[in-house]
């Protein structure tokens, strides 16, 4: 198994710092090729030489970090309690094999067996902690890196998805397509007609103004440190992500309508019934999730093994049910991360949101979509050995977060002090407040008054 993780903890960073920067990169060259009006004619050899410029920039700039990180960092000091063994005349003998060199491996702990308990229980031990500083192995090093960088995306986004997926499966039923009359039919129509020319108007006035800009700086763009430059900039962002924002919202308005209407025979009713469904699920889920932290993660003597008690419970009569718990826990962590991204990018808008929808997914999002995950994948495998201790006590993966990175340099404090539990659980907690009173996904700013913003800068 350690060979195992060993490749994984490889090919998480070989994906994201080389293979998914270069698909972006060769993606945008294309992209912006064809919004230059030359992408015809011109051969595919010159967005490769482009992908692979700005991914070579990537590549040094992550690989200085990494190969610091690790000269200066490296160590990892586990307390251990010495035992000052005597020799006796009968019984087992207990041999202490040194360790052949300083760098740690996983092999060198096993569980206690009964040789260890009889030294424990014979001989003299130091009731005071020591500690055994060893170098960990370049894998299991970038593994903790990954996992400390990709903590603070899991802490914001798994928290804001544990409290917004049980609540937005569940609206999806209470909002389910109905059938309307003319009257209601007419209505909807209108104020979808008006939502879409609003919109127009904005997009065009967003076009008007991106032209005079660079009328006006003669093609170029200001410098980073013109401040009236970078505050365009700024306010020129907001009111693309704002424009994006209503787009979204009205596609899935129109969506909507379209289902209560022409599509109506044709909708499946089960949809809004699997959501219920998925929405009671999940939120049975996050609840355990949240008690556990509680009972189990948080105080400095667990109250209870809680999770871990069911799961070893499934083991003792069909093991594979409690595999199939610690996955579905787990797994459900990286839907949450993926729900609370798309869903803080759409409250808040300070980046672009990256929906993910059956034959309506553009590369990009899609792309962007498979970065998360794999950045939080390593946070919630750690996660998850520190939430089912007892549960994966013996295990490989268990040696290597709870006992090599958990007392390395630097990193090991947040993961000791629990920093980015607490984090999750504030962050809960503070969604769950908000999305009490603001459950429902609407445009922060609408059309009609980001269209005026718009006419007032130009006037």
């Amino acid at each position: 198994m350690e060979l195992f993780w060993t490749i994984i903890y490889w090919l998480i960073p070989i994906w994201i710092f080389i293979l998914i920067p270069t698909c972006s990169f060769y993606y945008e060259a294309d992209d912006g090729m064809l919004m230059a009006g030359t992408s015809i004619g011109v051969k595919p050899n010159s967005r490769i030489k482009e992908a692979i410029k700005y991914e070579l920039f990537v590549v040094v700039i992550f690989g200085l970090i990494f190969a610091l990180t690790y000269l200066f960092l490296n160590e990892t000091s586990i307390p251990v309690r010495e035992v000052a063994a005597q020799s006796w005349a009968s019984g087992p003998t207990y041999t202490i094999t040194p360790v052949a060199n300083s760098t740690f491996s996983a092999n060198q702990l096993a569980p206690m067996g009964d040789q260890d308990t009889q030294v424990l229980e014979t001989n003299s031990v130091d009731p005071e902690m020591g500690t055994v500083t060893l170098s960990v192995e370049p894998a299991v090093f970038f593994a903790g890196l990954m996992a400390w960088m990709g903590w603070f995306l899991f802490a914001l986004f798994g928290g804001i998805g544990m409290a917004a997926l049980p609540l937005d499966l569940i609206l999806a039923f209470v909002d389910r397509p109905r059938h309307m009359d003319a009257v209601e039919f007419a209505e909807a129509q209108v104020m979808l007609r008006d939502r879409v020319n609003e919109l127009v108007n904005v997009g065009e006035l967003l076009k008007l103004e991106r032209e005079d800009q660079a009328q006006q700086n003669g093609g170029k763009k200001g410098g980073y440190f013109n401040r009236e430059a970078r505050k365009a900039a700024s306010e020129e962002k907001k009111t693309m992500l704002q424009f994006k924002q209503a787009v979204y919202l009205l596609e899935e308005d129109a969506e909507d309508f379209a289902n209560c209407t022409e599509n109506y025979k044709n909708y499946n009713v089960l949809i809004p019934i699997g959501c219920l469904l998925g929405g009671i699920c999940a939120f049975i889920i996050s609840i355990f999730w949240v008690l556990h932290i509680i009972l189990y993660m948080l105080p400095s003597t667990p109250v209870t093994p809680f999770l871990n008690n069911y799961f070893e419970w499934f083991d003792s009569w069909f093991p594979l049910f409690g595999v199939l718990s610690v996955a579905i826990f787990s797994f459900y962590l990286l839907i949450c991360a993926l729900k609370g991204c798309f869903k803080f990018g759409l409250r808040f808008m300070f980046f672009q949101i990256h929906p993910m929808k059956l034959n309506k997914t553009y590369m990009s999002s899609f792309l962007f979509n498979i970065a998360l995950v794999l950045l939080c994948a390593l946070p919630v495998v750690q996660f998850s050995v520190s939430a089912f201790e007892d549960y994966a006590a013996n295990s490989t993966v268990n040696q290597m977060f709870n006992v090599q990175l958990e007392y390395i340099k630097f990193f090991g404090w947040f993961w000791r002090s629990n920093f980015f539990v607490y984090a999750l659980l504030v962050l809960i907690l503070l969604t769950c407040i908000y999305l009490g009173c603001r459950p429902r996904d609407t445009s922060g700013s609408n059309s009609l008054q980001l269209r005026d913003r718009l006419r007032s800068r130009r006037s």
